[in-house]
C-alpha cells in the first residue's frame, strides 16, 4: 500500500526537520518546500499529495499567496502554521479555505494529532454514499455536490459542514454542537468559524442556500 504523501512547507529547515521526523515515524511519506512558490510548483507535480502543511510567514511567496494558489486547482486539506495568534488571521485562513490552523510553538504530537484527524475526514476508505434534499445532491464517495444538476466547488470543510446540515435536516444545531460533530474534536477556537463557513456555504449554494435557517441565539437549521 502507497504511503500517503504530506507536503510540509516552512522556511525554517529546523522546523521542517522536527515535523518531517514526526510523521515519518506516522508512516507518511514526507515533502519538503521552504516558501510558497517552491510549494506550489511540487504540488502540481504532485498532485496525489494527500495535505499540506503550509506555514505563513515565508520569503519569495507567504503561506496566503500559496494557499490561494493551490485552492485554485485542488480542495487538498491545509494546515496553516503561523506565529500569529490573531482573531483576524485565523478568520482569513477559514475564508480561504484553511481547514486547520496552529499557532507556533506547538506541540508536534499535537500536530500529528491534527493530521489524522483531518485525514480521517478527508480520505474515503468506505462505500459511497449519497445524500439529497430537494434540489442538492451530496456524492460523499465522489466528494461532489450538485444544485440543480450543477456542480459547484466545496472545500473540505463546507462539504462536510453540507453533508452534516443534510443529514440533520429539520434539526436546530445549536454552534458547539456543529463545531463538536464537524471539526470532529475539541476545537481551541471562536465560534464565529461557523458562521464564516456558513456565509460562504449559503453563496455557493445559491438560492440553495436558504434552506439554511439562522436559529438566532443558538445555531443553524436544516430545512
Amino acid at each position: 500500500m502507497d504511503k500517503v504523501k504530506i507536503l510540509v512547507v516552512d522556511d525554517e529547515p529546523r522546523m521542517r526537520k522536527l515535523v518531517n521526523d514526526f510523521l515519518s515515524r506516522k508512516g507518511y511519506a514526507v515533502t519538503e518546500a521552504s516558501n510558497g512558490r517552491e510549494a506550489c510548483d511540487i504540488f502540481e507535480k504532485e498532485r496525489d499529495t494527500a495535505l499540506v502543511i503550509l506555514d505563513v510567514m515565508m520569503p519569495v511567496m507567504d503561506g496566503w499567496a500559496a494557499c490561494r494558489e493551490i485552492r485554485e486547482i485542488s480542495d487538498v486539506p491545509i494546515i496553516m502554521l503561523t506565529a500569529k495568534a490573531e482573531e483576524h488571521d485565523e478568520l482569513l485562513g477559514f475564508d480561504l479555505g484553511v481547514d486547520e490552523y496552529i499557532t507556533k510553538p506547538f506541540s508536534p504530537r499535537i500536530l500529528t494529532a491534527r493530521v489524522e484527524a483531518v485525514l480521517r475526514r478527508s480520505i474515503k476508505d468506505g462505500p459511497a454514499e449519497v445524500l439529497e434534499f430537494e434540489d442538492i445532491v451530496v456524492d460523499k464517495g465522489a466528494h461532489r455536490v450538485l444544485v440543480n444538476g450543477n456542480e459547484i466547488e466545496l472545500s473540505i470543510k463546507e462539504f462536510e459542514l453540507l453533508s452534516f446540515f443534510i443529514i440533520n435536516k429539520g434539526m436546530a444545531l445549536s454552534r458547539d454542537k456543529i463545531l463538536e460533530s464537524v471539526w470532529n474534536y475539541d476545537y481551541f477556537g471562536d465560534a464565529r468559524t461557523i458562521d464564516t463557513h456558513v456565509k460562504k456555504l449559503r453563496a455557493k449554494l445559491g438560492d440553495a442556500g436558504d434552506h439554511i435557517k439562522t436559529v438566532w441565539g443558538m445555531g443553524y437549521k436544516f430545512e
